[in-house]
């Protein structure tokens, strides 16, 4: 079986079962239940802190136990916390659950990327751009599969149990991937491991570019988060019904699927920072213009400016913190890419309701602009691209 081929199959399974059960199943299961709307985004969020604590340590191990295996354990948090939501019957029981099934992404997804990043140095970001664009498809059908068999079952158990056979379809494929990390010496003590696990950690973060690489994302996250949280409410305020909010959405993420894969190769030939300083320029740009839009028209014209940069950004800083970690530090440096990047995506929809009661929507996204066009700025000055150093 083609290794990258075999994985991509898998996190496309993984991130169309596990937003099958995220949206817009949870928020009205959780309703259903009897939460409050506090309780309610405790509970939808509760997946993503899972993932803040755990990628980074999640990321250091399956570079001392290997990818596989880490990823074996992630794909079982896909295949068995599923079936336990028909047996949830009060709120808090849903919220211990949601932390629980957090753990399949918080283990998988650095890890994956990891893997996919260390198939080969050459055409790195071109793999990683077709990698991700594979998670977006499942992110993208998740919801409408999901929204579609609780429409037509009226059964949060049936739509669960779908999300419980998408996982074990999951963890069959990652049991059938090849093992690519180099064999490791047997016999090895759980000090010895614990020693490298330690030491794996250290290098990375004494490598402060890819903190700053990650960081990066997580500001332009930052905002695209917001966008995703307020997009809908502003769109309805000037007067768009709920299809023509679907068409902008959609417009915005299919343009993003369809540039990941080719910026990804771009960075390949032309450098990784040029393509992600672009990348968030068109994000700085299109976020005012668009929540000034008030016609279908202009939203179609420059969601997709914002998809573009998105599809820009985030393959291509994948691929550059592959770039800037060793070969044995790469689940390390995935899981600090990971973690940041969930800081900034729950961060997003939090920052701008705050400021939105102060500055109205066209002043709040001014003001995440400015911060993701003074993040370029300060891409160019902090970090080097490591595939020019090389060539020097």
């Amino acid at each position: 079986m083609n290794a990258f081929l075999a994985i991509v199959f898998a996190s496309l399974l993984s991130r169309l079962g596990y937003q099958m059960a995220r949206t817009p199943v949870l928020p009205i299961f959780a309703a259903d239940l009897g939460a409050l709307p506090e309780l309610i985004g405790v509970i939808v969020a509760a997946s993503t802190i899972t993932g803040v604590f755990f990628k980074l340590p999640s990321g250091a191990l399956s570079d001392v136990l290997g990818r596989k295996r880490m990823m074996v354990l992630g794909a079982l948090f896909f295949a068995g916390p599923p079936f336990l939501y028909p047996l949830v019957h009060d709120p808090w029981s849903l919220l211990a659950l949601r932390f629980i099934h957090g753990f399949a992404t918080a283990i998988f997804s650095p890890v994956a990327a990891a893997y996919v990043a260390s198939l080969s140095e050459t055409g790195r970001g071109a793999r990683l751009g077709w990698f991700s664009s594979a998670n977006d498809i499942g992110a993208t059908g998740g919801p409408l599969v999901g929204g579609f068999v609780l429409y037509f079952t009226a059964s949060f158990s049936l739509t669960y149990l779908l999300v419980g056979a998408l996982g074990v379809l999951t963890l069959l494929v990652v049991l059938l991937l090849p093992d690519v990390d180099r064999p490791a010496p047997e016999g090895k003590t759980f000090a010895v491991r614990a020693a490298e696990l330690r030491q794996g950690l250290s290098e990375v973060l004494r490598t402060p570019p890819i903190f700053v690489a990650a960081g990066i994302e997580a500001v332009m996250y930052l905002g695209y988060g917001a966008f995703l949280g307020f997009l809908p409410i502003y769109a309805r305020k000037v007067g768009l019904n709920d299809a023509e909010i679907a068409i902008v959405l959609g417009a915005q993420l299919a343009l993003a699927m369809l540039a990941k894969p080719i910026t990804g190769r771009v960075s390949d030939r032309v450098g990784r920072i040029p393509v992600i300083i672009v990348g968030l320029l068109f994000c700085a740009a299109a976020l005012p213009l668009v929540f000034r839009s008030e016609s279908l028209t202009a939203f179609v014209l420059f969601a997709p400016l914002l998809g573009l940069g998105v599809g820009a950004v985030t393959p291509v800083t994948n691929a550059l913190i592959a770039d800037l970690a060793s070969t044995r530090r790469l689940g390390a440096a995935m899981g600090v890419f990971g973690t940041i990047w969930d800081i900034g995506e729950a961060a997003g929809p939090m920052v701008a309701g705050f400021l939105i009661g102060g500055l109205g929507y066209a002043g709040t996204f001014d003001v995440l602009a400015v911060v993701i066009a003074v993040a370029a700025i300060g891409l160019i000055a902090l970090v080097r691209d490591p595939r020019k150093a090389a060539a020097n």
